[in-house]
């Protein structure tokens, strides 16, 4: 069958606060949220500041990248943009 289309935001310049769950807090009020997730360093277990941000439909992603792109999040200016398929 066809591969499934998946609709993700690449989140960068993310501070070090921000977690999993205040993520995709901040991203939901653009529509429903399939998945969350900041990536972290394996060996510190840190932020690397930046996660992906994927949603049920294009509009809702199309929205959070426009509402989003350069606005504050836990003090830090993030950049938002459409996350390059695998």
């Amino acid at each position: 069958g066809m591969a499934e289309v998946e609709y993700r935001c690449f989140v960068g310049g993310l501070a070090w606060a921000t977690t999993d769950q205040t993520l995709g807090e901040a991203f939901s009020q653009f529509g429903e949220i399939l998945d969350s997730k900041i990536i972290n360093d394996r060996e510190t277990g840190r932020s690397r500041g930046f996660g992906f941000v994927t949603f049920k439909d294009e509009k809702a992603m199309r929205d959070a990248i426009e509402g989003m792109n350069g606005q504050d999040l836990d003090g830090r200016n993030i950049t938002v943009n459409e996350a390059q398929s695998r």
